[in-house]
This record gives C-alpha cells, structure tokens and sequence, in this order.
C-alpha cells in the first residue's frame, strides 16, 4: 500500500554523490528512525533499493557495483 501522506526527501548517495528523492510518509519514515517498526515493515511500499539508501547511504546501482561477483569462486 502507498501511503497517503507522501513527502519527498532528497537523499545523496554516499559513493557516487548523485542526489535520489524518496517518496515516503513521515509517520511510516518516524517509525523506522525511532526504532518503533522495522524498516522493511514501516515502509514496504518502497523499493529494496530505496530502503538500502535510507539505512547505508548507497544507492541502488553503488550497491550491485560494490557487492558483484561476492562470496563465489572466481574463474581460473
């Protein structure tokens, strides 16, 4: 369910700089930051990739870059 109540939060990826602006409810937002509900649970309506930005500062595409080809066995 999308929330009501939207605002736009400008949030600045950590490694690349480039500014992404997250709908959210500022209740639901609260929530989270308050310690009051979990965050994939006080904001579901967002994407994965919009969550990780909120909790690391990483951007969706920063992300998959950083974490490609982890945890396997690279080609000999």
């Amino acid at each position: 369910m999308i929330a009501a109540n939207n605002q736009a939060y400008s949030v600045f990826c950590s490694i690349c700089g480039n500014e992404h602006i997250i709908l959210a409810d500022e209740k639901d937002l609260e929530d989270w930051l308050l310690g009051k509900k979990y965050i994939q649970d006080a904001l579901a309506y967002l994407s994965a990739g919009d969550r990780e930005l909120l909790i690391s500062g990483t951007c969706d595409t920063c992300w998959n870059q950083l974490y490609t080809n982890t945890g396997g066995v690279e080609d000999e």
